[in-house]
């Protein structure tokens, strides 16, 4: 029991920075979610993110000896955002225009994005010598890993037992952008007309249509930035997570799927994504720092966050309160000829 006491602090770090790759494909999900739009696809966006921001940084630092560690983080952020937002935009021509179904688009999306991101990931890996792990993006790595060592001291030093400073501070600005975005989310759905309008298009279509409210826009703009969203937890996680370089071993589609067990998880609620992904990160991740625990439990380790996430549906469920029910309209193609 001490020894796991004592590695507490550190499977704590580790949840949060696994959390932060979740919660940034999570809130973007529940951002389109609450259009009304089901967007299967996170984890094809956050492939697309992912590869866009590496080879943006690639070409700019290694190929054009870039330098500047500003230029280096905004092309990666826009690239990686652009990118996404494109994919996002291709869901809503095909769902909201053309009305195709929404789960056969999502999960399209999510192989197509698996496909792009793995196909350019092995053509860099090609560039970069043939070798996996050979593609370094140095300079970009460091500007997104920074963080104030002199202050993550000064709190090691005041509370030496339990390393404040290395559990709160010790992360890249992406983990506190996540945190904000959460936030800043939560405002909108509930102190913004614009939020409100948004949570009317998602809960009843027609009649908000039928109140002037543009249900295309609304519908265009949730997905699209909610895709951009999603696509910066695939950056964050080649550049943070795994040093900024490529691996094809599928981790970012199964770190997708835990984003959208996260928003049921959160009964899509911004401000539940935080703890609910650190809460992820911890349970992903304990098998790691129990002591005398057989690594080959391992996966069974692996399956609790889906398992608390059935929990959660199972009470939401037996609860029936209109508060932690998804949004009316979840899923389902609007006809404005049928209103």
């Amino acid at each position: 029991m001490l020894e796991f006491l004592t590695s507490l602090p550190t499977l704590l770090h580790s949840a949060i920075v696994f959390g932060t790759v979740i919660m940034l494909g999570a809130l973007g999900e529940i951002l389109t979610e609450k259009s009304g739009n089901l967007n299967l696809g996170v984890p094809g966006i956050m492939y697309i993110g992912a590869i866009a921001g590496l080879i943006a940084a690639y070409f700019y630092e290694v190929q054009g000896g870039g330098t500047n560690q500003i230029i280096c983080l905004v092309v990666a952020l826009v690239a990686a955002f652009a990118a996404s937002m494109a994919a996002g935009l291709i869901y809503s021509f095909l769902t909201i225009t053309l009305r195709t179904n929404q789960n056969v688009t999502g999960l399209t999306l999510t192989i197509f994005g698996s496909g792009v991101g793995n196909f350019f990931g092995c053509s860099l890996t090609k560039l970069a010598g043939g070798q996996p792990g050979q593609i370094k993006v140095p300079i970009t790595n460091t500007v997104f890993t920074a963080y104030s060592e002199k202050l993550v001291k000064w709190l090691d030093d005041l509370t030496p037992h339990i390393g404040l400073g290395n559990l709160l501070f010790s992360y890249g600005f992406l983990t506190y952008v996540a945190i904000a975005i959460a936030i800043a989310m939560w405002f909108f759905f509930k102190r913004t007309r614009s939020g409100l309008c948004l949570r009317s298009v998602g809960e009843n279509t027609a009649t908000a249509d039928a109140a002037g409210i543009n249900v295309t826009k609304y519908k265009y703009l949730a997905t699209c930035i909610g895709a951009g969203i999603s696509g910066l937890g695939g950056l964050y996680y080649v550049m943070s997570y795994i040093g900024g370089t490529w691996e094809s071993l599928g981790t970012i589609e199964a770190l997708g799927w835990l984003a959208v067990a996260l928003v049921i998880f959160t009964t899509w609620k911004p401000i539940r994504a935080i703890w609910g992904a650190y809460l992820f990160g911890v349970l992903y991740w304990s098998y790691y720092y129990i002591p005398g625990l057989d690594r080959s439990s391992m996966e069974l380790f692996k399956m609790l966050p889906y398992l608390a996430t059935l929990a959660i549906l199972m009470i939401v469920s037996f609860r029936r309160k209109p508060e932690d029910q998804p949004p009316a309209s979840l899923g389902l193609p609007y006809f404005r000829e049928e209103r």
